[in-house]
């Protein structure tokens, strides 16, 4: 048999599914609210009150900022029974200072979107407090207010 002559054609019309309406598309454009995920939407919240006070503090531009889903044990341990909502991690052996936000108690504790935004902003404050020596009223004026 030639393995250059094109394979026979088949009689029958080719469809993806049975209804021959083809591959269903995404529920929403990824432009939409509804194609981001809840953790994506949390990122962008750090990173918006990251900006806010960069734009305030420009020495936080070395800072790194991050999430993670839930503290580690270690990490809960060392504050008794309560679950920290972020952490401050101090520079060490050339890497920078990081800020890190759990994800999951914050989500717990916040009941609307507007209240997550809000304490992840709170929790950023805290932490940039925590790191410049400052009170969280001095790194933004407007903390505690709702």
């Amino acid at each position: 048999m030639d393995s250059s002559a094109p394979p026979p054609s088949d009689p029958r019309p080719r469809h993806r599914d049975r209804h021959g309406r083809g591959m269903r598309g995404p529920i929403a454009p990824p432009q939409v609210p509804l194609a981001v995920s809840r953790a994506d939407a949390f990122d962008d919240l750090v990173r918006d009150a990251a900006d806010r006070l960069e734009r305030r503090w420009p020495q936080l531009a070395d800072v790194e900022f991050a999430v993670q889903e839930v503290p580690w044990p270690q990490d809960s341990a060392a504050d008794g029974d309560a679950v920290p909502l972020g952490r401050l991690v101090g520079a060490d052996k050339g890497r920078p200072s990081r800020i890190v936000v759990y994800r999951r108690p914050v989500e717990i504790r916040a009941k609307s979107r507007d209240e997550r935004a809000l304490l992840v902003h709170e929790v950023v404050v805290e932490q940039v407090a925590e790191l410049l020596g400052l009170s969280p009223e001095n790194v933004d004026p407007k903390y505690g207010e709702d």
